[in-house]
C-alpha cells in the first residue's frame, strides 16, 4: 500500500451531515462530502491486509460480511490515497455497476468486515465509493461503452430495478440487444420508488439511465406484463428473458379492525407517492421559503399521502421504516412512533458477536435522529405490536391498540396485560414483503415455491421455462441492493453462456 502505517496515522473521518432544522425543509441528499485531499487520508488508511475480508462476501454465524460484488477494496483505496482517481474508478466498475446507487444507500457490508474494525475504527469505503463515482461523472471519466460488435441476439429483461438493470448493463456491453421492459412510468424499482430522495435523488438514477440508453440499452416503461398472452409474444421474439420484477407483495398487518380503515397505508405505497409528486413537481428552489414544511414547498396537495399535522404510527423497525419517519417529518408529522417487534439491541457489540461477524448494534438512522431532535424523544418502541386499530364514525383511523410482545418456544407470544393505546391518524405498515406478485411468472409459466419466490437450481437463474431466467428480490426474496446487483451480474453471465455456448462476463 502506499502508506503501510497510514491506519497508525490517521482517524476515521465521516462525511458531515446538514443539520436536521435544515435539511427537512427540502427533499435532497444530506451530507457534506470530505475534500479530495481529506478523501486520500481516509484512503490511507486502508491496511495491507494479507486477505481482506472486505471485498469476500462470507457468511458468519447466519449474516454476511464482506461486498457480495467482491470489489477489488483495497486496490482502489490506494490509488485514492495516490490521488489516481480515474485508475481507481477503474478498478471499481470492474465488479460494480451502479456505484453511484450503492455508495448512496448499501449498508456497507465491506466495512463491518474491515480489519481496521478489529481495535478501532473501520475504513470509510463507503463514502470512498461514492467518491470516485461522482469524481467520475463529474470529470468526465464515465463515458458511454458502446459494443463495437453486436452478437445478433435479443435480450429482453422485465423489471428496471437494481437486479434488471444490472442483468442488462452487462449483456448489453457483451453485445447483445437488450430491452427493458417497466410497469412504473419510470426506471429503478425500489430505488426510485421505494427509497425517498433525501436519501437517493432521482437525477442520479436518471443520470444512470441516459448513459445506458447511450450504450445501446432500450427502456420501454409504463409496460405491464400482465397475461400469458404477451409472454408468448416475448417468448416468440427474443432469444432470452430475465425476470427481475422484486417482491413487491407487502407484508400485511394483522389487527383487528385494520381491514375497513381508512389512513392505512403500505410504506411503499406511501413513499412512492412522494416521490411520484417530487418528480412531477419538480424542485423549484425559488419555492423553498414559501412553506412552513418540505411538503409545503415542493410536493402538490392531494398528489401525495400526506403526513402533514398527523400522529403517525409505523410498523416495522428496518430502514424503510426509517425512511417513513424520514419523510414524514418532512411533510410536518405532528408525532412519529416507530414500532418494532424485536428486542432493542445493544449499543456495543457483545462477547458472542466478535468481528468480523455482521455487528447486532443498535442503529439510530437519519430519521430516527431527526425525531430525537424535533420531537425530543426516540421514536422506536421495541417488542411491540398493533393489536387492534380504532376508527371514527367515517371509517377514519384515530388509534391504534398496541401490545408487548416476546419469542417464547419460537414463538411470537403476546404479553397479557401489556396494551395501550396511541394516538394514530396515519398508520404505515413497513413489515417487508411476502415474494414476488404472481402474475408476470405466471404468465410465463415459470414455478414459484411456498415463498413466492421463482424457483431454479441452487446457484443458478435459469427457471423450469427454456429461455427464462430470474434474478433479484423475486429469486432471492427481499434483500440489498448489493445483492440484486450481484443477482443481476450473476444470471447475465448464465444467460450470455446460454446464448453463445461461453461467457466471459464470471
Amino acid at each position: 500500500m502506499g502508506k503501510p502505517t497510514g491506519f497508525l496515522e490517521y482517524n476515521r473521518e465521516d462525511d458531515e451531515d446538514i443539520p436536521v432544522k435544515q435539511r427537512i425543509k427540502n427533499f435532497d441528499e444530506f451530507h457534506i462530502h470530505l475534500s479530495e485531499n481529506e478523501r486520500k487520508i481516509q484512503g490511507a488508511r486502508c491496511m495491507n491486509c494479507g486477505v481482506p475480508l472486505c471485498q469476500s462476501a462470507v457468511k458468519l454465524n447466519g449474516m454476511v460480511t464482506g461486498c457480495p460484488l467482491h470489489n477489488l477494496i483495497p486496490e482502489w483505496n490506494d490509488e485514492i490515497y495516490r490521488g489516481d482517481f480515474k485508475n481507481a474508478l477503474s478498478r471499481l466498475l470492474k465488479t460494480s455497476n451502479f456505484p453511484e446507487f450503492t455508495g448512496r444507500v448499501c449498508p456497507a457490508l465491506c466495512e463491518k468486515a474491515c480489519i481496521n474494525g478489529m481495535d478501532s475504527e473501520p475504513v470509510t469505503i463507503h463514502n470512498n465509493e461514492l467518491f470516485l463515482i461522482e469524481k467520475g461523472f463529474a470529470e468526465g471519466y464515465v463515458k458511454p461503452r458502446i459494443p463495437k460488435v453486436r452478437s445478433g441476439k435479443k435480450v429482453a429483461v422485465i423489471g428496471a430495478g437494481p437486479s434488471g438493470l444490472a442483468v442488462a448493463d452487462q449483456l448489453n456491453h457483451r453485445g447483445h440487444t437488450v430491452a427493458v421492459f417497466e410497469r412504473d412510468s419510470e426506471i429503478g424499482g425500489l430505488l426510485m420508488y421505494g427509497i425517498p430522495n433525501q436519501k437517493l435523488e432521482k437525477d442520479v438514477i436518471l443520470r444512470r439511465k441516459k448513459l445506458m440508453e447511450e450504450e445501446g440499452v432500450v427502456f420501454t416503461t409504463d409496460c405491464d406484463i400482465k397475461d400469458k398472452k404477451l409472454a408468448d409474444k416475448m417468448l416468440s421474439e427474443f432469444d432470452a428473458i430475465a425476470l427481475c420484477c422484486g417482491a413487491k407483495k407487502a407484508r400485511p398487518l394483522a389487527a383487528e379492525g385494520i381491514d375497513k380503515a381508512k389512513g392505512v397505508y403500505f410504506a411503499v405505497d406511501f413513499l412512492a407517492s412522494t416521490t411520484k409528486s417530487l418528480m412531477k413537481t419538480g424542485k423549484d428552489k425559488t419555492k423553498a421559503a414559501s412553506g412552513k414544511t418540505a411538503a409545503d414547498n415542493y410536493l402538490t396537495a392531494g398528489e401525495y399521502i400526506s403526513a402533514e399535522g398527523k400522529n403517525v404510527v409505523i410498523v416495522g423497525g428496518g430502514d424503510t421504516g426509517n425512511d417513513c419517519v424520514g419523510t414524514s417529518i418532512r411533510h410536518g408529522a405532528k408525532s412519529v412512533v416507530q414500532i418494532e417487534m424485536m428486542p432493542e439491541p445493544p449499543v456495543e457489540r457483545q462477547p458472542n458477536n466478535p468481528w468480523p461477524e455482521w455487528p447486532k448494534v443498535k442503529k439510530t438512522d437519519y430519521g430516527q435522529q431527526e425525531a430525537i431532535e424535533i420531537f425530543g424523544a426516540d421514536p422506536r418502541i421495541y417488542e411491540t405490536t398493533i393489536k387492534s386499530v380504532k376508527t371514527d364514525k367515517n371509517g377514519n383511523i384515530t388509534s391504534v391498540e398496541t401490545v408487548k410482545v416476546k419469542f417464547a418456544n419460537g414463538k411470537l407470544e403476546e404479553v397479557a396485560g401489556t396494551e395501550k393505546e396511541l394516538k394514530c391518524d396515519l398508520l404505515i405498515i413497513a413489515a417487508g414483503f411476502l415474494g414476488s406478485e404472481e402474475y408476470v411468472p405466471k404468465a410465463f409459466g415459470v414455478d414459484l415455491d411456498n415463498r413466492n419466490k421463482t424457483v431454479t437450481e441452487a446457484g443458478h437463474y435459469k427457471t423450469n421455462v427454456d429461455k427464462v431466467f430470474t434474478a433479484g428480490d423475486m429469486h432471492r426474496g427481499q434483500s440489498l441492493v448489493v445483492w440484486a446487483i450481484e443477482e443481476g451480474r450473476e444470471c447475465a453471465a448464465e444467460i450470455d453462456e446460454y446464448l453463445m455456448g461461453y461467457t466471459s462476463l464470471y
